[in-house]
Parts: structure tokens; C-alpha cells; sequence
């Protein structure tokens, strides 16, 4: 058929509908058709309640949803609140519009027309695709991802959405940010606090007490030696003060730097240790005056404590500054060496089987003194405290500090000693410095004025250098690469003739090339020195290469000596240490040295250990030295109680039985609480907090009589030991350092009672020397309240969520808030004892156009020790337009 025919036939059919009624033409339809029912179909149904969305690197929360089916829909305005997304929501919630992530990127969400505009697009929407309440708009969770890029798999049988995107959203960024400020202020000391405690400094307190007990016994008629200490510490005028007194029944003891030995009283003065010092970091003019047996550094030799006074404005809390300087030493093998910086605790290690123990020093702001402290595994502690000073000494930009002691030196002459040192910050990377020193023992030269810079050029470039007229000049450079490779030059000089150290050296060299190495197998610390002493008459050259580390969890030393004096041959000899565990938790440590120049072993030594019952500790040895023919074959013992470490070990030699019993501990008192303790740890110079919770029934924030103790309260510090007593309630947290502030951490849901509530729960506590601070922690009893708001509409009565519900004090101050549920039920704990009035947001009815009856409800807490509950409060809202 032609295109002319078909316009003819379709212009007939439209005149007969024309002229026809339409009636006339269905009706014969409708009774050839069978009558057949139409389907209507039923408007869905929509359950409101609320979800658990779970969002990685967020974490969770119950947001308002709407169920249809198995399908949900979330609250726009609850999601993106939750995951710091910007958006404003209509008064009257038929649009909720803003920005994703960044403002390049708008959104609006519109009831009215069904449809999303995001950016350049344009989002239609189904009759299905989204929900309006009075109170929130709902979008099907499908959208999410399709219009944001938000993945939101739904689960019904556990009610709960799990929401992945591969964008950084601002919620994450957000914490990101706040953990790194938070390690930030952690590491500066600037955490914030609900309460600040202060320093006390009494006139007079006695809080802590060290002793410790060496016993040695030769059965075959050698000399036995009995060594006792007892350390005493506490405030005397607002000041630290320490005592250590020593006894020692050995008669000889062993002058340095000579063969020749000297008698010795028991108490010896040299050996006892008394020391005053008043700090107050907050007067920068003079922070620190110390009377007694001073630290000090000297260019001078001085073998001897030094009895005086000392000045300085430095502060003694720890200043971090950039970099870290390498300190390596030996001392005997499994012994514990604790690294203290400007008296404050830093680090602590475990020399390796051959003795050798590494750390890195982190370079401070101002004077840095450098204190390790040895402990053996059998209770022995080292009396003489080795004091380091770093070379290196920066201090922030145009900041002053300097240190001024004078006093006599114990070397049986009087010698008199002084010395004043300045340094102040050039610049962020230069800090300069001086002073002058005096010894009168010395004939020639008793004053010493010296110089001193500090340089760090770069991130990995230190230099420092010093001149003391008339004594010595040196210099240092260290250059760490990223690789971790480090290298370390030393050079000093000395002027001939000098007396102010004992040394004859005309020149010192020293290089020392290091590098750790890290696998998955294996971890080792390697470091080659080179050392040369030049005298006036020879030279004296050592080397020494080092590997320590552990390599399929079995410890590796290996210590390769030389020795070069001309014109004798090279001594050389290493030293092989393993440590490593047999079955049955035994710890076993072969050691071997071999004597290169004969070829021959020089000795062999093997111990076993074994940890008994967690608390003890138990080795065997064995020792042959084949230079000096000599066998050693030695049995020990260690235990540590609550109060005390005890040890007991026995050796046999090839012409000596050798005993030697060992006890140490401390003891703690408290004069607030009255509570004496004991511990098998030092705790002398050391500070506490005991912290003491109890019902605050009055909520004045203060302890009066008749209030009763707190039992449960669980805490969290940054530091120190942490005992909780269940008589008394208390919680103590010991080996504290004293003059820092530690942040302490109140668990607010301790308690088996939900009403007991901590209401600061945040505490910054300054520690005192000496002595246990009283932190009383006010437990306050809380009531609940709970209700329903119901919405009134044509004969229809439902509970209406997500309205705020207000908690006010004297009708006017706002107290707390909260939020009512999908079904309009309302629940707070939280309100202390007193009387309340209960309203709905007006702002927030006035958007939804409501009115509530009654329009507030008054409401009284009462006190009660298991908390109060008030319940059955009930607001009825209906629509303004209605009545």
C-alpha cells in the first residue's frame, strides 16, 4: 500500500471517532471482553527505626532509617552528619541541600520534583527512591552509590549497613588529623585536661626508703666482704633531698689508673651520698638550686664527688629537640642498664651475652647529662652512676641557660672547684656558648675559660667543637645518611704541658662507622672503630668491628679485637656470644674466645637459664680460661617478691669457693592515707598518686565526712606503676618521675552502678619528689529521665522522632540534651540530684509548625545511692493549622 492510501484510510478512522460518542464504540467491547477485577496496587509500608552503620576508619553508630522490605533508607542528615559531610536540611524537610567532600562539588536532594542535582548532573528519581517524615528525609541506600560513590550493603536480619568508599571523607581526614595534633600534644607535654594539680612542696615529709644487700664468702680462707646500702628520701624546706649512705667491710679498694691499692674506712665519706634540690620550673630567671654532692661537667680530671652548691636556670622537664646521638658501651653480660637524660628515665635495655648494649640518645634543649644505671640479674646494683655528657647542645632560638656550681673536691686536699657555664640559642640550628672553670689542685692554669658552638647543618649533619685555653681544643662531626649509615669523626688536641688532665696524650683520633641492618629473618647492629692515641714518646692504635643482633631468633655477638703497639706484633682476638631458647623454655648462652696470633682458644664459657614459676630464675655455668688455666663451674638462683629480690648464687673455682647473697627493695609510705608498702624496685627520687574515689552526695566537687568510698574505678596513665588495693578502694601509681606533669585517664563506666559518673574524667597531675600526692576523685550519683513525645493528627496518635528534648536548670540554663527515638520514646542519664524543667526545642517546633502540651514539665532528681529514675513523661503535639 502507498503512503497516499494510508493517509486516506487514517483520516476515516479519525471523522468516525469525530462523530461517534466513544460510549458506542466500547460497548460492544465490554461485552465480548470477559469483566476481569482491576488491581490497585497497595501503597508500600515503612517501619521507622534505626541502623548500625559501620564505616572503616571511623566506626560505628545508630543512625535513623526507614525499613521497607529488605530494603533501607537512611537519613540524609544523619549520615552525612556522621561522616562530616556538609549539608542544611529545609525547615519544612522536603530538600536537604550542600556540598560532598569539597565545594566544587554541590548536592541538592529535592522531595518536591523527585530529583538530585550533584555537581553538573541531574539524578531523577522514583516514586520509591526516597521517604519524607516530619522530622527527616530517607534515601534509598542504593543511591548513595550511584550518585556519591558510597557502597551501603544493608543487612535486615542484623539491622545494620556497612558503608565502604574508596574517597578519603572528611570524617576519616578529620580523625586523621586529630591522632597526629593528639601524638603531637603528647609528645610536647600539652595534653588537655579536665583538672590541673600543681606542685606541693611541704615543709617536711619522709616517703621512700631503698636498701639493698651484697654477702660474699670465700670458705677457703679468703676474704669475705659485706656491702650494704640504705637510701632515704624525702622534703625537707620545699626541697628534694636524698641520703644514700654505704658500708663496705672490704679493706682495699683499687686505686684508678694504678696497680696499688689503698685502705679504706667502712664508711667511707667518698661513698655516701646526701643531696638538696629546690625546683620551680615556672621562675625562668633561676629554676633549680642544688646543695650537696653535685653533678657536674668538668674539663679538669676529677675522680672525686664534688660537695657544693649549683645554680641553673634549666628546667628538668625533658625538651625534645631534633636528632639523636649513638651511645654504645660494654658492662657485664644480661645486666639491665636504665638510661636516664637530665634525670629523667628515657630508655632502658638489656646488655647482649657479650656485655654490649646500644641506644639512641635523643638530643635535648640545653645541657644534656647522661646518667646509666646497672642492674644485675642477681640483685647486684651499681653504686657509681656514669655520667655522659652529648657534645652537642642546641637550644631554641634567643633562648639563654646557664649553670653555675661551685665546692670542694673529696680528694683528701680541699681542692676547691667552680664553674660557670652560658649557652644561648643563635639560631633554630646554631647554638653557641662559654665560661670558665677553676681547679686550685692544679699548679699551673687554674683558671680555664673555654668556648663552645653546636651546629646542625641540615637534617643529618651535626657538628659541635670547644676551646679551653690552655688545656685542649676538639671537635666532632656526625653525618647520618637515610640509608641509616652513620659516620663519626672525633679530633682533640691537647696543649703540651697542661695539668688540668692527668693524661700525657699529645692527640686523639677516633672514627666509627655504623649501620643497623633489618630483615624479616634477622636484625643486627654493625659498627666498626678506629682509635688512636698519640703520646710523645709512641702511639697506641686500636680497631674493633661489632655485630650484634639476632638472626632466626637466636642472639648474635661477634667482637673482633687489634691492638697495635710498635714495635710488638698485633694483638687480635674475637669474641662469639650466642643466646638462644631449648625446648622446655631453657635459655642457653655459649661464649668463646679465639687468639688469633697463636691460634688458639683463650676461653669458653656456657650458662643455662630457666625462668621458675614467672617470679624466679635459675642458671647454671661453666668457665675454662686457658691463659690462666683456671675453671669456673657456678650455680644461682633468683626470686622476686612482692616486697624484695633475692638471689643467691655459688661458684667454684679451680682453688676458691665463691657465695654471694644478694636482697634488695624499697619501701613507700604514704602519711595522707597512712599506707605503708613495699616493692622490690627503687623508689627513692622517684614521686607517686594515689587516687581516692568516693560518692560525692552533695556534688560540691569536695570530700566532707559521712561521703563514702568508690569501689571499680578503672584508670589509664602514661607512666608509671599502677597498684589498686580493693580494701581501702585506692589506686596507686608508683616509680613516677618527679617534677612531670602525667596525664591521667578516669574510666567514666567503671562502675557496676550506671548512676555512678565521673564528671572529670580528665586529670593532669605534677608529680613531687619524695612523696605520694592525695587525688580525691568525686564520684557523682546521676538520675535518668525518660518519656515519649506523641503526635496527634486526624484520630491518629504516633510517636514522632528526632525531636530535642532539653534538660534546664532554673528554667533558663541548659544542662543536657537529648533526642527522642523513632516511636518518640526519650531516654537521658546523666543529671545530677536537683530540680529540672523538661521542654521540647521551640525553635525546633516552630520549623515543624507544632505546638506541644503541656509546653514543659518540671522534674526533680532525688539523691539515692543506687541513683534516681524519673519516668512517664509525656508531650502531646499536634499540627497549629489544625485547631
Amino acid at each position: 500500500m502507498t503512503a497516499a492510501g494510508k493517509n486516506i484510510i487514517l483520516n476515516c478512522i479519525r471523522s468516525i471517532f469525530r462523530a461517534t460518542p466513544v460510549w458506542i464504540i466500547f460497548c460492544p467491547m465490554l461485552f465480548a471482553v470477559p469483566l476481569k477485577a482491576v488491581a490497585i496496587e497497595p501503597e508500600p509500608v515503612f517501619y521507622e527505626t534505626s541502623v548500625f552503620v559501620v564505616v572503616q576508619g571511623i566506626g560505628g553508630a545508630e543512625i535513623p532509617a526507614v525499613i521497607n522490605n529488605d530494603s533501607a533508607y537512611l537519613s540524609i542528615t544523619d549520615i552525612f552528619n556522621f561522616l562530616k559531610i556538609r549539608n542544611t536540611a529545609s525547615p519544612h524537610m522536603d530538600s536537604v541541600y550542600g556540598f560532598f567532600i569539597n565545594e566544587n562539588a554541590p548536592f541538592l536532594v529535592d522531595r518536591k520534583n523527585n530529583v538530585i542535582h550533584y555537581q553538573d548532573r541531574i539524578i531523577p528519581l522514583n516514586k520509591d527512591d526516597i521517604v519524607s517524615t516530619e522530622t527527616a528525609l530517607y534515601l534509598k541506600t542504593g543511591l548513595y552509590a550511584t550518585v556519591f560513590g558510597l557502597q551501603c550493603k544493608f543487612s535486615f536480619r542484623s539491622l545494620s549497613v556497612k558503608l565502604e568508599t574508596r574517597q578519603e571523607l572528611p570524617a576519616i581526614r578529620e580523625m586523621r588529623q586529630e591522632m597526629m595534633r593528639r601524638n603531637i600534644s603528647r609528645l610536647k607535654g600539652e595534653l588537655k585536661a579536665d583538672t590541673i594539680i600543681g606542685p606541693r612542696r611541704p615543709m617536711f615529709s619522709i616517703g621512700m626508703a631503698d636498701w639493698s644487700v651484697v654477702a660474699t664468702q670465700r670458705p677457703e680462707g679468703g676474704a669475705g666482704n659485706t656491702w650494704l646500702n640504705l637510701a632515704m628520701g624525702g622534703v625537707v624546706l620545699g626541697g628534694e633531698t636524698n641520703v644514700s649512705l654505704n658500708y663496705n667491710n672490704y679493706a682495699k679498694q683499687q686505686l684508678p689508673y694504678s696497680h696499688d691499692s689503698v685502705l679504706i674506712k667502712p664508711f667511707d665519706q667518698r661513698q655516701q651520698y646526701y643531696r638538696w634540690r629546690y625546683v620551680n620550673n615556672d621562675n625562668s630567671a633561676l629554676r633549680q638550686i642544688i646543695a650537696g654532692k653535685i653533678f657536674t661537667p668538668s674539663t679538669a680530671s676529677l675522680f672525686d664527688p664534688v660537695v657544693g652548691v649549683q645554680f641553673t636556670n634549666t628546667p628538668t622537664s625533658y625538651r625534645r629537640s631534633y636528632g639523636s646521638y649513638t651511645l654504645s658501651d660494654f658492662t657485664d653480660p644480661g645486666w639491665t642498664v636504665e638510661l636516664y637524660v637530665n634525670n629523667a628515665l628515657v630508655d632502658y635495655t638489656t646488655a647482649d651475652a657479650a656485655g654490649f648494649f646500644t641506644f639512641q640518645v635523643p638530643l635535648v634543649y640545653g645541657n644534656s647529662v647522661v646518667r646509666l644505671r646497672f642492674y644485675g640479674p642477681w640483685g647486684e646494683e651499681r653504686s657509681r652512676e656514669e655520667n655522659i655528657s652529648i657534645p652537642f647542645n642546641f637550644l631554641p632560638l634567643h633562648e639563654f641557660e646557664y649553670t653555675a656550681s661551685a665546692g670542694m673536691v673529696e680528694d683528701g686536699h680541699q681542692s676547691i672547684f667552680s664553674r660557670v657555664q652560658m649557652n644561648y640559642g643563635l639560631s633554630r640550628n646554631v647554638t653557641v656558648g662559654g665560661g670558665m672553670e677553676y681547679l686550685s689542685s692544679i699548679t699551673t692554669g687554674k683558671a680555664m675559660p673555654f668556648v663552645m658552638a653546636s651546629a646542625r647543618v641540615g637534617s643529618s649533619l651535626l657538628l659541635a667543637g670547644d676551646y679551653t685555653y690552655g688545656v685542649r681544643g676538639r671537635g666532632i662531626l656526625t653525618y647520618h645518611m637515610p640509608s641509616n649509615l652513620q659516620f663519626e669523626l672525633f679530633y682533640t688536641r691537647y696543649k703540651k704541658g697542661q695539668q688540668a688532665i692527668i693524661y700525657n696524650f699529645v692527640e686523639e683520633r677516633k672514627f666509627i662507622i655504623s649501620k643497623p641492618f633489618l630483615a624479616k629473618k634477622f636484625s643486627f647492629f654493625n659498627r666498626v672503630t678506629l682509635n688512636q692515641i698519640i703520646l710523645p714518646e709512641t702511639k697506641y692504635t686500636t680497631a674493633e668491628w661489632l655485630l650484634s643482633g639476632a638472626i632466626f631468633r637466636v642472639g648474635v655477638s661477634v667482637n673482633t679485637y687489634a691492638i697495635f703497639i710498635k714495635p710488638e706484633p698485633p694483638f687480635v682476638y674475637t669474641n662469639l656470644a650466642l643466646t638462644y631458647r631449648l625446648p622446655g623454655e631453657i635459655l642457653i648462652t655459649p661464649q668463646v674466645q679465639y687468639e688469633y696470633n697463636s691460634n688458639s682458644l683463650m676461653a669458653v664459657r656456657c650458662e643455662l637459664g630457666k625462668y621458675l614459676f614467672r617470679h624466679g630464675y635459675m642458671n647454671v655455668s661453666y668457665e675454662r680460661n686457658y691463659k690462666s688455666n683456671i675453671t669456673n663451674v657456678g650455680i644461682g638462683l633468683r626470686y622476686d617478691f612482692a616486697f624484695s629480690q633475692i638471689g643467691f648464687s655459688a661458684w667454684k673455682g679451680t682453688n676458691m669457693t665463691t657465695l654471694v647473697e644478694s636482697a634488695r627493695g624499697s619501701l613507700i609510705y604514704d602519711d595522707k592515707t597512712n599506707f605503708a608498702g613495699f616493692s622490690n624496685r627503687t623508689s627513692v627520687g622517684t614521686g607517686g598518686v594515689v587516687l581516692l574515689p568516693f560518692l560525692d552526695l552533695n556534688a560540691n566537687g569536695r570530700r566532707d565526712p559521712g561521703e563514702p568510698k568508690a569501689y571499680g574505678l578503672k584508670i589509664n596513665c602514661n607512666g608509671g606503676r599502677i597498684i589498686q588495693n580493693r580494701h581501702d578502694t585506692t589506686i596507686r601509681i608508683v616509680n613516677m618521675e618527679p617534677y612531670e606533669y602525667y596525664f591521667i585517664e578516669l574510666g567514666n563506666n567503671s562502675f557496676d552502678n550506671v548512676a555512678w559518673q565521673v564528671k572529670k574524667p580528665a586529670i593532669s597531675v605534677a608529680i613531687d619528689p619524695n612523696q605520694m600526692k592525695l587525688v580525691e576523685v568525686p564520684v557523682v550519683i546521676m538520675g535518668e529521665v525518660s518519656g515519649k513525645v506523641i503526635l496527634e493528627e486526624e484520630n491518629v496518635t504516633k510517636g514522632i522522632g528526632r525531636l530535642s528534648i532539653g534538660f534546664y536548670k532554673n528554667d533558663s540554663t541548659l544542662v543536657a540534651r537529648t533526642q527522642t527515638e523513632a516511636d518518640g520514646f526519650f531516654n537521658y542519664m546523666g543529671l545530677p540530684p536537683g530540680t529540672y524543667t523538661v521542654k521540647i526545642d521551640p525553635v525546633q517546633l516552630q520549623k515543624l509548625g507544632m505546638t506541644a502540651t503541656p509546653a514543659k514539665l518540671p522534674l526533680t532528681i532525688r539523691l539515692r545511692m543506687e541513683g534516681d529514675v524519673v519516668d512517664g513523661l509525656e508531650f502531646r503535639l499536634r499540627k497549629e493549622n489544625a485547631e
